[in-house]
């Protein structure tokens, strides 16, 4: 496992229990994670051994990447329970 997607399942993990398509999403997550740290050091998904970059997939799966987990993160923003949120109003 490479750095970027330790880093990836360090922060689904701190998202607690996932529900509905949250695994799905997560699981997607980690194996783009996984394929940026196989671009970037130039090692085979399976064997480890070395083999020739191919730079021209990595920003594109850092683009997948970014979305999939801002998609993951969309559903959780809305139970931010701010007692004060409300302080502006005058109800």
């Amino acid at each position: 496992m490479g750095p970027v997607e330790k880093a990836v399942r360090d922060d689904v993990e701190q998202l607690g229990d996932l529900v509905g398509v949250e695994p799905s999403l997560s699981e997607l997550a980690f194996t783009l994670a996984g394929r940026i740290d196989s671009a970037a050091t130039g090692q085979c998904e399976t064997c480890g051994e070395p083999i020739a970059q191919d730079d021209k997939l990595l920003p594109q799966l850092t683009r997948e990447l970014r979305q999939t987990l801002a998609q993951l993160l969309e559903g959780r923003a809305a139970d931010d329970d701010d007692d004060l949120g409300d302080l502006g109003s005058p109800d």
